[in-house]
């Protein structure tokens, strides 16, 4: 497959466009004091996003019409949870889930 000038510039394009959005926001609030409500009201969106890729991969939902839990994923995830609540280490929680997912799939 042959690169052309214009798979080049589509490829520049959809970078700026992927880009673009996520950048320009902070350049507008860089100067700006937002009030405490606002920060407080942001401040939630961390949990929020973590917490909809968790419930997303402890549910199966792809067995059929019945939602069950994914046991594996289950399992790993208790131990995990505790690391990260005892630690609060992002790398520790990681490794740590990494290797009890690794262990949960060759004992299964």
């Amino acid at each position: 497959m042959t690169t052309t000038s214009y798979m080049v510039w589509l490829i520049i394009g959809c970078a700026l466009v992927t880009w673009l959005p996520r950048v320009i926001p902070f350049i507008f609030v860089r100067s700006v004091t937002l009030p405490d409500v606002v920060l407080k009201w942001l401040s939630f969106i961390p949990v929020c996003i973590l917490s909809a890729l968790v419930i997303e991969n402890l549910i199966d939902t792809e067995s059929g019409k019945v939602v069950t839990l994914d046991w594996p994923v289950f399992i790993t995830f208790v131990p995990t949870l505790i690391i990260a609540l005892v630690t609060k280490s992002l790398s520790i929680t990681v490794v740590a889930g990494v290797i009890i997912m690794a262990a949960v799939r060759f004992f299964m």
